[in-house]
């Protein structure tokens, strides 16, 4: 049996590429060559390609067919186009942005994605909610109708934010390893940090990938949300790894409009506002679980990231730190509001839950008159 997949270097695919292996698959690795990773084993084909347009992944393909294909990189609708005369089963990996509520939370009313958000729920109708949101649709109705059209055998993944090893930039693990570093006493969140946002570790997306492979006929035709099975806020994330590397930082809430300096722990820079699935179909159609505790993988991934610092070209120390002047007098505004809140004159009752509790027998009331 032969598989390609397209992609390959990222924080799943030396994972994908080990499942492929490990079911008996020859394994071809299409890509754009800029980067290799001794994580991908030496026997494994590495063809050099653009998988950004059909004419350059055409040509680097020639005449090479295979029985299944993943393609987790590229513009996937031109991939799906090449590959449908070349492959009898295409797994696609996109993600989040097709759905509406995701590039403009005002899109729909109430604001913000459903929660949580199926995957059934609405996308994306035109530029007007959002163009990158519209694209990634038009790009999930392309390869869902290969499926339709009969050509071959089609799954989609809707990946979440994913983290672990080899991943290009782990945003929020830099964010508070670099304060940690630094020895900052505080962490300024948007609206306290209790943004829930989907996350999944790069081994267990890879697994929930290999469920699909492994069931070809429960999973075609079949769009996925994926994700880990237990989600953190941002808050929590922020205390599992400031934990790990052994350094506390207390949470300051600040209004979500002027977070700035957390503003890029939000995706695509934008609002608080959640971006959580609902896992159910993968969950109850392919089993999938967290093969993968998030706690270790937190903990796997900070040891990853501290054993690999990055490229100098790449370090972005200096413009983690850039953030520290605003963060600080957002710090003291919010210090002198909070005590100025706290001195108001708050009429504050006591909680009393509103079922009869009698202590003695007969009595049609209660002693607080329930």
């Amino acid at each position: 049996m032969k598989a390609l997949v397209i992609g390959g270097t990222g924080p799943t695919g030396p994972h994908l590429i080990r499942g492929l292996l490990a079911r008996g698959y020859d394994v071809t690795m299409l890509n754009r060559g800029s980067r290799d990773s001794d994580a991908i084993p030496p026997e494994v084909e590495r063809v050099k390609g653009d998988p950004h347009f059909p004419d350059t992944l055409d040509a680097a393909l020639g005449a090479r067919t295979f029985d299944l294909s993943i393609a987790t990189y590229g513009r996937i609708r031109y991939v799906a186009e090449v590959l449908s005369s070349r492959t009898g089963r295409l797994i696609t990996v996109g993600g989040m942005p097709s759905y509406r509520g995701f590039a403009d939370p005002y899109a729909n009313f109430p604001a913000g994605m459903p929660v949580p958000t199926a995957e059934d729920a609405p996308r994306a109708e035109s530029a007007a909610d959002g163009k990158f949101s519209h694209l990634v649709r038009v790009t999930e109705d392309a390869v869902m109708q290969q499926h339709a059209d009969g050509h071959m055998n089609v799954t989609h993944f809707r990946y979440p934010v994913v983290y672990g090893p080899w991943q290009l930039r782990s945003v929020i693990f830099d964010w508070v390893i670099q304060r940690c570093r630094d020895r900052r006493t505080h962490a300024v969140l948007p609206d306290g940090g209790l943004t829930l946002l989907t996350r999944g570790y790069s081994e267990n997306m890879a697994h929930a990938v290999m469920l699909a492979v492994d069931e070809p006929e429960a999973a075609g035709g079949k769009i996925y949300n994926c994700g880990d099975d237990l989600q953190y806020s941002l808050a929590q994330w922020v205390a599992l790894i400031a934990k790990e590397m052994e350094w506390p930082l207390e949470i300051v809430p600040v209004p979500d409009a002027v977070a700035s300096p957390a503003r890029e722990m939000i995706t695509f820079w934008g609002s608080s506002h959640h971006q959580y699935l609902d896992l159910h179909a993968i969950r109850h159609e392919l089993g999938y679980r967290d093969i993968v505790h998030p706690a270790e993988a937190v903990r796997r991934t900070i040891r990853w990231i501290l054993e690999n610092p990055p490229a100098p070209e790449a370090d972005k120390t200096e413009e983690l730190r850039s953030h520290y002047t605003v963060e600080d007098q957002l710090i003291e505004i919010y210090g002198a509001a909070a005590e100025a809140a706290a001195a108001l004159d708050h009429n504050i009752s006591d909680y009393h839950h509103s079922y009869a509790h009698p202590r003695e027998r007969g009595l049609a009331r209660d002693h607080r008159n329930r």
